[in-house]
């Protein structure tokens, strides 16, 4: 167990070392206003503080230390000359508020990252201004909404969302205000197309999709998907978690998409997790141009301008003070300039290459994939209903040995369709090494679930948490430390 900084404590040692000799003691304070007794901080030495928190730091699985095959979450590598790059002074010292005359290098340089992907998803015009992967899904809905109360279509009240979608996808619809209605997917993971046409109608904003979808599997009916909705008056609206698989390959907009959010932490590479920041941009055809959030930079004549809301009167606004999340945008920026076309071509295919070798080799050691007549995308999904049913060893039991042999798990119990499945994205960043690894690792677990059970089912072994009461957790979180009273 990690020993709390607070069991390190010694009455009276200090950590001062740093303090700059000659700094003035602050006696300005009023009186009502300072402690009346110390506050309850460790009493440790400099060194024991950067041991203890950099011991804490290495206990933590991370795409920098671990293979993380998060599926639907393209847990892949960031190169650092992407966050070298972006922190240069030219960016990093410049003020938001600063005129644009003197920002045109920053500005350039973005709206570069906007023709880019514009090229990359077929739209007309891209913003940069949604902060997160959530903010660009809820811009396109807003946009979605603010197309049809332009054209006074006030029955456009249902957003059809399919039962294999990212949980954001209905959140967002409604936050948007709309009501929601769920798809059917069949058996082999496509849209059940026989459900939409009998769910579309008058009443049809619009529906959210990602093509490969979340099952893993690319749409094979997408352009048939597009007609309908167009048909019924409603638009299209794609959910970019998943570019990565068809980076350079295809386009969204030449797919029949009306609007598309792209998650520059997944299939751009900018920093993942944490809680953010993150970058969110969203693409739109020639419909949904005039409805974009602002700032929107254009260029004339080589000069890069920040429209605001009097230059766009239809546009839904602001989203944030200022230009998004620049750093992260920049980071985006140099990562697609050091793929260039064919760099992103290759991404696709080796994220596809890397998911469908791991798929053969799993199924080769018995374990069961979720859509067995489907080709892999860039992930896939295998069930342990056999491995459960005849052990008693669930896809948790698997995730948390899976800790114990160095690795991250893959998502779990996700998408509620597939019982006990693995939702697996190795990426296009992993080594052959890496790929058999962890097929290796799964291997000896399915081997332990038969002959250690009970070991299995305890796991992990190795780490200073064991199980957590996950729901208790959530709910009761407790992370305050206080003396215990004598």
């Amino acid at each position: 167990m990690t020993e709390l900084i607070f069991e390190q404590s010694t009455a009276g040692r200090i950590n001062n070392a740093q303090f700059l000799a000659g700094t003035p003691a602050i006696d300005d304070i009023p009186e009502s206003l300072l402690r009346k007794k110390r506050p309850g901080l460790p009493e440790v030495s400099e060194m024991q503080a950067v041991r203890h928190y950099t011991r804490l730091s290495q206990l933590n699985f991370s795409i920098d230390t671990q293979f993380y095959p998060l599926g639907s979450c393209t847990m892949k590598h960031n190169p650092r000359i992407c966050n070298e790059a972006a922190m240069y002074d030219g960016f990093s010292g410049r003020h938001p508020s600063a005129p644009d005359s003197t920002g045109q290098g920053v500005l350039s340089c973005l709206y570069d990252l906007q023709e880019i992907l514009k090229d990359i998803s077929g739209m007309s015009e891209v913003s940069l201004a949604p902060m997160a992967g959530a903010q660009g899904e809820f811009t396109g809905i807003a946009m979605i909404r603010a197309y049809h109360e332009a054209r006074n279509d006030d029955a456009r009240e249902e957003i059809l969302v399919p039962d294999a979608a990212h949980g954001t996808n209905p959140a967002t619809a409604v936050m948007c205000g709309y009501k929601v209605r769920e798809i059917p997917t069949l058996d082999n993971g496509d849209v059940d197309i026989d459900a939409l046409r009998e769910a579309i109608g008058p009443q049809t904003a619009g529906l959210m999709l990602t093509n490969p979808s979340t099952l893993g599997v690319f749409e094979t009916q997408i352009t048939e998907i597009a007609e309908l909705v167009h048909g019924a008056g409603g638009l299209l609206y794609y959910d970019g978690a998943n570019m990565n698989a068809i980076l350079g390959k295809v386009k969204p907009g030449e797919m029949g998409f009306d609007v598309i959010h792209l998650n520059l932490h997944k299939t751009f590479s900018t920093p993942h997790g944490g809680g953010g920041p993150g970058a969110g941009p969203v693409g739109v055809n020639e419909r949904l141009v005039p409805f974009l959030p602002v700032p929107k930079i254009v260029e004339s004549s080589g000069e890069y301008t920040l429209l605001d809301k009097k230059d766009c009167p239809q546009s839904i606004g602001r989203l944030s003070c200022f230009m998004g999340n620049t750093g992260i945008l920049l980071r985006a920026w140099v990562y697609a300039r050091l793929l260039g076309h064919d760099g992103m071509k290759r991404v696709a295919d080796y994220a596809t290459l890397n998911a469908n070798y791991m798929k053969a080799k799993l199924e080769q050691a018995g374990f069961e994939m979720a859509y067995k007549t489907r080709r892999a995308t860039h992930e896939f999904i295998l069930t342990l209903k056999k491995e459960k049913a005849e052990t008693g060893v669930t896809a948790m039991d698997f995730a948390k040995r899976l800790l114990d042999k160095g690795y991250h798990a893959p998502t779990t119990y996700f998408p509620l369709l597939v019982p006990e499945c693995f939702l697996i994205e190795p990426t296009e960043s992993e080594s052959l090494e890496e790929l058999d690894g962890f097929i290796k690792a799964m291997e000896e677990i399915q081997q332990e679930a038969i002959e250690q059970t009970e070991m299995v089912k305890s796991a992990p072994h190795s780490l200073p948490v064991r199980r957590l009461d996950d729901v208790r957790a959530a709910r009761q979180l407790d992370v305050v430390w206080q003396e215990e009273q004598t």
